[in-house]
C-alpha cells in the first residue's frame, strides 16, 4: 500500500518532543482563515473534525485530518509533513512557542501509485 502521508526526520523528532509534552496528539490541515494551509498539531479531543473531514493516514502514531474541501484539491498528491524554524501563518499549533512550524510538501502520485493507495477515512461520528 502507498501511504499518502510520510514525515521527515525533523518532523518525527518535533512530533516526539511534543508527545512527551502534551500525550496524544493529532494533525488537522484546513483550508480556511486563520490558519491557512498550514498543518496545525493539536491535543488529542481538543478540536474536532467536521463531517466527512478526510483521515489520510498517521504520522508517528498521530492520525492526519485533511478539511473535506482542501482534500478534494488535492486527493491526487502525496503529502511529507517537514518542520521549519520561525513562526508560521497560524498560532494554533503546539509547535508554534517552540519557534517551529510545521508544513507540507506535495507530489502527485504517479498512475501506478494511485491504483495501490492506502484506505481513507472518513469523519461520519459512527
Amino acid at each position: 500500500m502507498i501511504k499518502r502521508i510520510e514525515a521527515t526526520e525533523k518532523a518525527k523528532e518535533t512530533i516526539a518532543f511534543l508527545k512527551e509534552n502534551f500525550g496524544a496528539l493529532f494533525f488537522y490541515q484546513a483550508g480556511g482563515c486563520c490558519e491557512g494551509t498550514q498543518p496545525q498539531c493539536l491535543e488529542v479531543g481538543s478540536f474536532f473534525p467536521r463531517t466527512n473531514d478526510v483521515c489520510i493516514g498517521q504520522v508517528e502514531d498521530c492520525d492526519f485530518w485533511v478539511d473535506k474541501d482542501l482534500f478534494e484539491y488535492w486527493k491526487h498528491a502525496h503529502f511529507t509533513l517537514d518542520v521549519v524554524e520561525g513562526f508560521g501563518v497560524g498560532g494554533f499549533s503546539l509547535e508554534a512557542p517552540y519557534g517551529k512550524t510545521f508544513k507540507i510538501d506535495y507530489r502527485l502520485f504517479t498512475e501506478e501509485e494511485t491504483l495501490d493507495l492506502e484506505t481513507l477515512r472518513y469523519n461520519t461520528f459512527d
